[in-house]
């Protein structure tokens, strides 16, 4: 199998020339009969004509060691003399080559199969029609210098040229070609030829990666080798014609195993040889009879020659085959086991059954089994077994351990032939089934469109299309582009690219919902009651949401309305959205454009790129499947800009009712009516939000909660959701009013719900836990699994059988508990059952009843994170004051001011992470304070310096929170008066506004959350501006007010006034401070 897969391997010029040469050889150098058949049934394959050298008989040239020339014939036959060479002598000496003519070759593989094939018929160079012995020499025609004498193989032949072999050994009797690059070497072949002594030993390399045509050291190569003779050369440069050769391609028939005993000279300057063909040939020549060997003297005297030549010489003696009993019981077994390996491997592989088939012909004057040792060459030559077990083989001397070792080859070789076959009919057998389905289905296709039952895939899209578009009410424009487009695909084949293009536009465009719409609801009552059972509070919000609707309910429509929601973090302005969708009986739709920085989001892709699509507004009316739904646009505060472009921008055209009528998507590239969509904004914050954008939309402010209504949403939301989902709905565990009121003023004072939410689930998950926890696993049994069911389940249940699949659990975090081949036998071996039952929820007893009060909720919540709501509960010292903050998460805040004054040169010093406009409005307060000072009673004339040799450092404390906002101004300035004039301030009171340079106090925002903080804090007195008074009575619940006087004030004076009242100090202000 080897030998034929190397023929078949090796280029068609050297294939040619090697046929070439071993016709004309095995004409003229001697060789066994069986061969000259094969060379002249290759020569009649010949394509072109081919130049090679060749061992022409002529006496050896005289040498000062011998007295007659070594020369000896079977034919008896006076060579002529060289001194006198005839005309043709002289043309083929001069060329050392001889050109033949023969028909061209039909094939490649054709030409293969003839030279691995020796024929059965008659064939040139006298061979006779059965392959027996030639005519007498009497018939013979007179020889010419071309037609020699056959030549005899010595039978002792001391010292030889040692050509070292790579990657395969030479088995005695089969044919092997190598490529000779090394001059010297090729210089010294050339001799011998001419010489007729083309004779050398060949010896495998031990390193596998290695060509060299001289052996340097002797360890290099295996000891045993074969005595080769040289059949015939030809130029290794594919028979150029150029005098100038590379190198030489030699044909080597081994004859016997020999043995180097002395490396009597090495090689020099060694070169890379190639071999070009991997395995021997399967066609062994009959063994020489006694009469045709000659007996040579014994000593180096006929390769002195060579000595000149930079080549390896080596001493050699023969290695004889042990005697064997043929009849001996192993060896009979060895060789029918050898013969049934070999039928085998013959019915798995058709080139190794042409092999055995030639093998068979040459061994046909003779039992196979009378041969036992050429039976196992023949094996161990064919087989692609190891090299080292080759060798093996090679060395091996004694006949039962060379079969031995030669079926063990040959048995590794049928197991490959059988993993080979089942690969082959794997492969047929998958190509052969999708073959026939696909020949089934287009007989099923034709057999259908003969009968009208299925048209075409093309024929069948466009009718989808058309139905599609038959059905939207398209206006004209875009109805005159659909048309175009499908003249179009129609066009178009379906494996086109431009057609899949032009296929996906036209379901986007059939999939706009042209003229399709929701019959609307403007049923206040309706809205009412849908608000209301969504949210609790919200009283403006929903107002202005009744007052949108009643206009659309007089006008039909909500045409031209883009409402923002703006408020902190989780007061519900999502939800809002969802609500309005409800009320008026719209889809919804919500996207995100927090940090979106293409602009392709928005308008689309062009066409022209890979995997294009519309933008989301597009995306969203094919979703929703109608042309008035409401689209909630969240975060629009937060979005990005990139290298992409600017999506605010984008979203310009997007939400401007007197563009969005024909808005125009890149990728639709046809005008889409967005005037019936109702579009709803979310924000945190106005100030990031572009001007033009902001101009565009209705602005309605969603404030923060106040505890009243956060303890109604905890209790008629936020608890029964949390309940169930904590699988305790019908359980008697109750969240006691006063522990939540503990939870919003301890845990969560945010403007928001969100984070009252996530305790809530948390006390309701501690209590689950508990629960199970205290009652065990026993009232809460772990349900039987659907694999242990099966198991216990009675052997004629029709269950459906469990699957499984491989487990991936990872493995355990201890050290050294199982070792690493338990770890992966493990995970190989473990398996996890799937099952697609749901579980049922378990059933808690009705006896258990769980009360989570304020004295307990520690247990469940933690420690509470604010642990008093003002720092000064006692009158502090003079420089402080309380003021009012509004912090990041829309919460209110009772900050006080702290102020102090020592040695140094006037500077002012903040600290408590304020931000700039708080550190103006120290600024600002002290100036007022310096340039009224002689007022205040600070200095004893207006003339007097002030704070020229003092510093002053102001700070804020919970310096990690960030402070910013102009709302400091008042508490920043009664502070510096406070403690230049060294009086206290009551901590009952808080104050916010800001203050210009001349005093005059200025309006602030967040007064809902700042009074609910001073509320919580026990504030009783609060002094504002007085421009927020009716911001104040308005939106401010009177359950917050309660307890509290409000203080409006529009100057300073007044300020400082009302936070000193019943103080020394007032009643001097009274002439130099007057209101």
């Amino acid at each position: 199998m080897v030998f034929a897969g190397s023929l078949r391997a090796n280029s068609a010029s050297c294939t040619k020339q090697l046929r070439s040469s071993l016709t004309r050889a095995l004409h003229t150098t001697g060789v066994p009969r069986s061969s000259q058949r094969l060379g002249t049934q290759i020569a009649a394959r010949l394509a072109n004509p081919r130049h090679f050298s060749t061992s022409l008989v002529t006496p050896a040239r005289s040498s000062p060691l011998l007295s007659s020339p070594r020369w000896s014939g079977n034919n008896k036959t006076t060579p002529p003399a060289p001194s006198e060479p005839s005309e043709n002598d002289a043309a083929e000496s001069s060329s050392n080559s001889v050109k033949l003519d023969g028909a061209d070759d039909e094939s490649p593989a054709g030409s293969s199969s003839q030279s691995s094939t020796p024929p059965s018929s008659s064939s040139s160079g006298g061979d006779s029609s059965d392959g027996s012995d030639p005519p007498p020499p009497s018939s013979q025609p007179t020889p010419t210098p071309s037609s020699i004498a056959k030549q005899s193989v010595p039978e002792v032949y001391p010292q030889v040229l040692a050509l070292p072999i790579a990657r395969r050994p030479l088995f005695p009797g089969f044919y092997k070609a190598v490529v000779v690059r090394n001059p010297a070497v090729v210089a010294a072949i050339k001799e011998m030829m001419k010489r007729g002594q083309p004779y050398l030993g060949a010896f495998l390399l031990k390193d596998e990666h290695t060509d060299s045509d001289v052996i340097t050291d002797i360890n290099s190569v295996h000891p045993v080798g074969v005595f080769a003779q040289i059949t015939s050369v030809f130029a290794a440069n594919n028979g150029a014609g150029d005098d100038k050769e590379e190198g030489l391609t030699a044909v080597l028939y081994p004859h016997r195993r020999i043995k180097i005993t002395e490396l009597i000279k090495a090689g020099e300057n060694p070169s890379t040889a190639k071999v070009q063909e991997e395995t021997q040939t399967v066609t062994p020549p009959p063994t020489p009879t006694e009469g045709d060997v000659a007996k040579i003297p014994q000593g180096p005297v006929q390769t002195s020659f060579l000595h000149k030549h930079a080549i390896s010489i080596v001493q050699v003696d023969n290695l004889v085959t042990q005697p064997y009993n043929k009849d001996d019981q192993y060896i009979r077994a060895f060789m029918s086991e050898i013969v049934s390996v070999f039928k085998d491997i013959a019915q798995l592989n058709p080139l190794f059954r042409d092999q055995i088939t030639n093998f068979s012909i040459n061994q046909v004057a003779s039992n196979v089994f009378d041969e036992p040792d050429k039976l196992a060459d023949f094996a161990a030559a064919v087989s692609s077994g190891e090299v080292g077990e080759l060798q093996d083989v090679l060395e091996s001397l004694v006949v039962d351990d060379r079969l031995r070792k030669a079926l063990l080859v040959l048995k590794k070789e049928l197991i490959n032939a059988q993993l080979q076959s089942k690969l082959s009919r794997d492969v047929d057998s998958k190509i052969a089934k999708r073959q026939r389905e696909y020949y089934l289905m287009e007989q099923l296709k034709g057999i259908k469109k003969e009968l009208g039952m299925e048209s075409d895939g093309k024929d069948k899209l466009i009718e989808k299309f058309k139905e599609r578009a038959a059905s939207l009410k398209m206006p004209e424009g875009v109805r005159k582009v659909f048309d175009e487009e499908l003249n179009k695909l129609m066009g178009l084949e379906p494996a086109a690219s431009e057609a899949n293009v032009t296929r996906n536009y036209l379901e986007w465009l059939t999939q706009i919902p042209w003229g399709q719409h929701t019959p609307e609801n403007f049923s206040i009552t309706h809205a009412q009651k849908v608000l209301d059972e969504d949210h609790y509070g919200l009283k403006d919000v929903k107002d202005r949401i009744l007052e949108f609707l009643a206009v659309g309910k007089l006008r039909g429509t909500v045409q031209g309305k883009i409402i923002c929601l703006v408020g902190p973090p989780g007061v519900g302005k999502t939800s809002i959205g969802k609500s309005i969708a409800r009320a008026l009986n719209r889809q919804f739709f919500r996207f995100s454009v927090g940090g979106l920085t293409d602009v392709a989001e928005i308008k689309g892709h062009r066409r022209t790129y890979v995997g294009a699509l519309p933008g989301k507004i597009i995306q969203a009316l094919k979703r929703v499947g109608t042309e008035n739904p409401l689209v909630l646009i969240d975060e629009v505060d937060k979005i990005g800009r990139g290298i992409n472009g600017d999506p605010a921008s984008a979203l310009l055209e997007m939400l401007d009712p007197e563009q969005n009528n024909g808005f125009l998507d890149h990728y639709m590239d046809v005008p889409v009516d967005l005037s019936r969509v109702l579009f709803v904004c979310t924000a945190n914050n106005l100030d990031t939000i572009p001007a033009p954008l902001l101009d565009r939309m209705e602005v309605l402010e969603v404030s923060g909660y106040v505890s009243e209504e956060k303890c109604v949403i905890a209790e008629k939301y936020l608890g029964p959701q949390a309940k169930e989902a904590s699988g305790l709905k019908d359980t008697d565990i109750v969240l006691e009013p006063s522990a939540v009121d503990v939870l919003i003023k301890y845990y969560c004072r945010e403007s928001g719900v969100r984070n009252l939410k996530k305790h809530i689930d948390k006390i309701y998950r501690k209590a689950a836990l508990k629960l199970i926890l205290d009652l065990g696993e026993t009232v809460f049994p772990e349900p039987v699994s659907a694999a242990s069911t099966s198991a216990s389940a009675p052997s004629g249940a029709a269950d459906p059988p469990s699957k499984t699949v491989e487990s991936q659990e990872p493995p355990a975090n201890e050290p050294n508990t199982v070792t690493l081949e338990e770890s992966t036998s493990n995970e190989s071996g473990d398996r996890k059952t799937v099952t697609t039952q749901e579980r049922k929820p378990l059933q808690i007893p009705d006896d258990i009843h769980v009360r989570i009060t304020p004295e307990n909720l520690k247990d469940y919540v933690g420690p509470p994170v604010y642990h008093k709501d003002r720092m000064y509960v006692s009158p502090p010292p003079p420089g402080v004051s309380t003021g009012l903050g509004y912090l990041g998460n829309g919460s209110g805040a009772v900050m006080p001011v702290e102020a102090t004054s020592m040695p140094g040169k006037g500077g002012l010093q903040l600290t408590g992470k304020l931000g700039e406009v708080i550190r103006e409005s120290a600024q600002i307060g002290l100036s007022w304070v310096k340039a009224h000072a002689y007022e205040l009673g600070i200095t004893k004339t207006p003339e007097e310096q002030f704070l020229t040799d003092r510093d002053i450092h102001v700070h804020m404390p919970e310096g990690s929170i960030g402070k910013e906002g102009p709302s400091a101004g008042t508490a920043i300035l009664s502070a510096f008066v406070s403690l230049f004039t060294k009086t206290k301030i009551h901590p009952d009171i808080a104050m916010t506004g800001e203050i210009s340079l001349v005093g005059q106090v200025l309006p602030v925002g967040g007064l809902k959350e700042k009074i609910l903080a001073a509320h919580r804090a026990g504030i009783k007195t609060i002094l504002a501006p007085a421009a927020n008074r009716s911001d104040i009575e308005e939106n401010v619940p009177e359950s917050v007010k309660t307890g509290i006087r409000f203080v409006y004030v529009e100057d300073v004076r007044e300020v400082l006034h009302e936070v000193f009242r019943g103080q020394d100090i007032v009643e001097r202000w009274k002439d130099t401070l007057s209101l």
